[in-house]
């Protein structure tokens, strides 16, 4: 997949316009390392209703807040009243939507036909063009893999959206603050990557950890205490996949959680719609910031305010910070082609830690594991330039929470700060393979709820 790509210019500042250049691109996601931070049934799913997520609000605040009956966070179309999302678009929604090609488009020729014309009209760079090209392809071939009889609409429905989105920001580009959170209206871009990424989750074959530790996080952010959920780290749908797998039980969870996130997630054309409808805190990844010699500084500089929003995130309290220290995503062994979380850098583990530690509400870290990487794997290896292919899966996935780990306790028999942190990271590592290991038996190893251990409690919080 090939789009242009989007840098910070180095003499502008962290939340100044963005500049487009015209180097490869692809879709990239929440992956940096906090160390560069600090001093050193199957549900038939159908075309998702534009109807919801257009002019929706909701009441926010640092504490858990109740959400308006209207978000329909678990909304199905049923195969009956589907919509199509240019029955939502008003002819005239100016600086919301770009450009009617993609919404008016009544199939798959004039879809693709839309985006040739948008090219050779001069609106649309070639590269993100073909771009555009593969993904539909891409969505299309792992939607109809789900044997939905409506698997055509959806995809329609769910790319003319994607597209018009895609184009909207090629015109008009977002830009990221460095705290940036989820845009819910005019458009409600959360609704949006929630119902697109839903097609392709093999629900019979989706299961939760320890459903109850979920709940007593919620309690936990009732009282106004922080929880950082330690994970590990598979694809640029990770965010998705959480929150699908969460939202009919803990809608608050599922819609309030903040993702620390790569830069690649924000200025990627074809990534930024669904980075859009997420908290973010935007932070420069460390496997990439050698990347350009002349841009280190202005990216250490940015990870600086990025670091200082955090911390006056926490200081208010009710903060649920994802965060994957290993830096990246998974990759499966060389030797044997298994699929295995990345080992965490102590430094981020460490670094988090005390600044949850030192925010002044209670804090805790929970390890957290995640399974997902058939829905859109990537490279076998880290790639610095970016191109990958985009591959996309309809496939089970899986979720699962720990109990909290207590650094006094895991460190007490420790002699020094260096072996107390690096104690401190293998034990949340070890937590999120163990976890990682038994939804790998039940979605890969075909046990299903079988699986479960005395650690490890699975269920489908859905059904």
């Amino acid at each position: 997949m090939t789009t242009s790509n989007t840098y910070f210019s180095s003499s502008l500042p962290f939340s100044s316009s963005l500049r487009l250049t015209n180097k490869t691109r692809t879709m990239s996601i929440f992956s940096p390392s906090l160390s560069t931070l600090f001093a050193t049934p199957t549900l038939r799913v159908s075309s998702f209703s534009f109807s919801s997520i257009y002019s929706r609000s909701v009441t926010a605040s640092s504490s858990v807040v109740a959400v308006s009956s209207s978000s329909s966070l678990f909304s199905i179309k049923g195969e009956d009243n589907a919509a199509s999302p240019k029955d939502y678009f008003p002819a005239k929604m100016s600086a919301t939507v770009s450009s009617r090609t993609f919404l008016d488009a009544q199939s798959e020729q004039e879809l693709l036909s839309g985006i040739r014309n948008e090219v050779e009209s001069g609106s649309l760079p070639p590269n993100v063009a073909a771009g555009m090209e593969e993904l539909y392809e891409n969505y299309k071939s792992a939607v109809f893999q789900s044997g939905d009889p409506k698997a055509d609409e959806t995809v329609l429905s769910n790319m003319s959206g994607l597209l018009d989105r895609i184009f909207l920001d090629v015109t008009d580009p977002f830009v990221f603050q460095p705290h940036h959170k989820a845009k819910r209206e005019p458009f409600d871009y959360y609704m949006f990557g929630q119902n697109y990424i839903r097609p392709l989750v093999d629900y019979r074959n989706s299961y939760v950890g320890n459903m109850p530790l979920f709940i007593e996080i919620e309690e936990k952010l009732k009282q106004g205490h922080n929880i950082i959920l330690m994970s590990n780290h598979q694809t640029e749908a990770d965010p998705a996949i959480i929150s699908l797998l969460l939202e009919k039980r803990l809608p608050y969870i599922a819609e309030n959680l903040t993702y620390v996130a790569g830069d690649r997630v924000i200025t990627d054309p074809l990534c930024k719609p669904f980075s859009i409808g997420r908290n973010l805190i935007c932070v420069y990844s460390k496997k990439h910031m050698l990347d350009d010699p002349e841009l280190i500084e202005m990216k250490r500089k940015a990870n600086t305010r990025s670091l200082k929003e955090m911390a006056m995130l926490l200081r208010s309290g009710s903060q649920l910070i994802w965060i994957a220290p290993s830096g990246g995503r998974d990759r499966p062994d060389p030797t044997n082609g298994e699929w295995f979380p990345a080992p965490f850098d102590p430094y981020s583990v460490d670094n988090m830690r005390r600044l949850v530690d030192h925010s002044g509400p209670p804090g805790h870290v929970y390890p957290l594991a995640l399974l997902c990487h058939n829905i859109m794997p990537p490279p076998m290896k880290v790639e610095k330039e970016i191109g990958e292919k985009r591959v996309i899966s309809f496939h089970g996935t899986g979720l699962s929470v720990a109990p909290e780990i207590s650094f006094s306790e895991t460190t007490a028999a420790c002699e020094s700060p260096e072996k107390a942190k690096d104690a401190y990271s293998k034990a949340v590592y070890i937590s999120v393979n163990e976890q990682y290991n038994v939804l790998k038996s039940a979605i890969h190893g075909k046990k299903g709820l079988e699986a479960s251990t005395h650690k490890v409690s699975l269920s489908q919080p859905w059904n």
